[in-house]
């Protein structure tokens, strides 16, 4: 959707400029809510979108956005404006930013052909950004939307951020050290994400990588009362259906469970390209009446899921090409709602999920196991009990929504040199979130990679 310049912010809050991949996206709700809880911060968003998406299922929260996000077609009058715009105003260093980001995909298949598709819309944002009186930009995922951060910065210099959910930065490392060295800060949803971006582009960036968990709303996500269900031990999983996430183990585990005499009924959420070999896997198993495939669902609908289910389980294994989970924002949104959980010791999943305690952990890649835990929180309630509550409080301390938005709000505002100091008057900030802006957030390792699908 073509946008026409409006005049610069004059509010005292810096207005920041978010630039995502793909919207609205069932399996990123975490975005939305992050940047629904910014602006109850005070703090104005602009969003830009790569790609508009046009999924099945919108959730409601996102509706808002929709009609709010910059979208562009990949060649239009305006984005060829924007091009001569540049031209004109500096050949040299439009031509420079071109040849670097060209030169620095180079080698990676995708990472060259978004480069190639994505540059003249990045070109627009720089444009639409200044005449909006963005003062910062952030970029969530380190993959195209970071190198669209990039090129906003190169030509405007408005300064940039980003942030590095998983396989953006596991699975593929070009650009990712020039992302860092130029960005004013990088954020790793997990200390396992942090690690492995020191490793991609050295050691001295270190201090340039905060860890801030991507937090959910607690508030939202009350504790399920005891519903005395009778039935079936009831299984849920909310993932996209792709190799990362491992259905796959999670269908012969409940094969291996009814095998040993145990009813359960396991529901499956989520839509995605391995949907199909997942429900072969189904058929050939004779599990058709026990494995419900639901597809995409709301987010209120998940949620209603959560509070019917005995036990989350997110069976997720790494891939070949080095993609793994960072910290699950589907397992914090259940522990939130008092469900146990079960998931597998990868990534930076331990950093949420402590094994026997608020939750429980196997190995990645082992049904049996996978079954065993099962088993045994089907013979112990009060184990399920114990382990849920474990994991509400865990989550109720340390992941946060508010206090990991506000977090990230006081690193904008010190990188667009805006002191978060006591006594700032902001627009409609509640006295109780203006502590998390004006002394150190407490906020702990971790973050998110998705909730409907991821």
């Amino acid at each position: 959707m073509p946008t026409t310049p409006q005049p610069a912010n004059t509010s005292y809050e810096p207005k920041i400029g978010y630039i995502v991949s793909r919207f609205p996206m069932i399996s990123e709700t975490f975005i939305v809510h992050e940047m629904d809880a910014m602006e109850k911060l005070g703090v104005p968003i602009e969003l830009f979108v790569l790609l508009r998406e046009r999924p099945k299922v919108v959730h409601p929260e996102a509706g808002k956005w929709v009609s709010r996000a910059h979208y562009h077609a990949s060649l239009s009058r305006a984005v060829l404006q924007s091009q001569w715009h540049f031209i004109r105003r500096n050949p040299m260093l439009y031509l420079r930013t071109w040849t670097q980001v060209l030169r620095g995909t180079w080698g990676c298949l995708r990472c060259f052909g978004g480069a190639l598709v994505f540059f003249p819309k990045a070109v627009r944002f720089a444009y639409e950004m200044t005449n909006l009186g963005i003062k910062h930009v952030h970029a969530h995922f380190a993959y195209h939307p970071a190198v669209a951060a990039l090129i906003v910065h190169r030509l405007t210099g408005i300064p940039f951020s980003l942030t590095a959910h998983g396989s953006d930065i596991q699975a593929d490392g070009h650009m990712l050290r020039e992302k860092v060295e130029a960005a004013e800060f990088a954020v790793a949803v997990s200390a396992y994400n942090k690690q492995i971006m020191l490793r991609k582009c050295g050691p001295e960036v270190a201090e340039k990588i905060h860890i801030i968990h991507g937090g959910v709303d607690v508030d939202r996500l009350s504790p399920r009362a005891a519903s005395g269900r009778k039935g079936p031990f009831r299984i849920l999983c909310v993932a996209r259906f792709e190799e990362v996430k491992g259905h796959a183990y999670l269908v012969e585990a409940c094969r291996l469970l009814r095998e040993r005499g145990i009813d359960v009924e396991c529901r499956l959420v989520g839509g995605g390209l391995l949907l199909p070999r997942i429900e072969k896997q189904i058929k050939n198993a004779d599990l058709g009446e026990r494995v419900q495939l639901l597809g995409e669902r709301s987010y209120q609908e998940v949620v209603q899921e959560f509070l019917l289910a005995d036990v989350l389980v997110l069976p997720t294994a790494p891939t070949a090409s080095g993609k793994c989970e960072g910290s699950p924002t589907v397992l914090k949104e259940a522990m939130a709602c008092g469900l146990p959980v079960v998931s597998s010791l990868v990534g930076g999943i331990s950093e949420l999920v402590d094994d026997k305690c608020t939750g429980i952990l196997v190995r990645p890649r082992d049904a049996a196991a996978l079954a065993d835990a099962l088993q045994q929180l089907h013979g112990d309630a009060f184990l399920r009990c114990q382990l849920g509550r474990a994991g509400r409080e865990r989550v109720v301390r340390e992941f946060d929504l508010q206090a990991s938005t506000a977090r990230l709000a006081r690193l904008f505002l010190e990188a667009t040199g805006i002191e978060a100091r006591p006594g700032r008057q902001v627009i409609d900030r509640p006295a109780t979130r203006i502590a998390h802006l004006t002394t150190p957030s407490t906020v702990s390792a971790g973050g998110g990679t998705s909730t409907r699908g991821e």
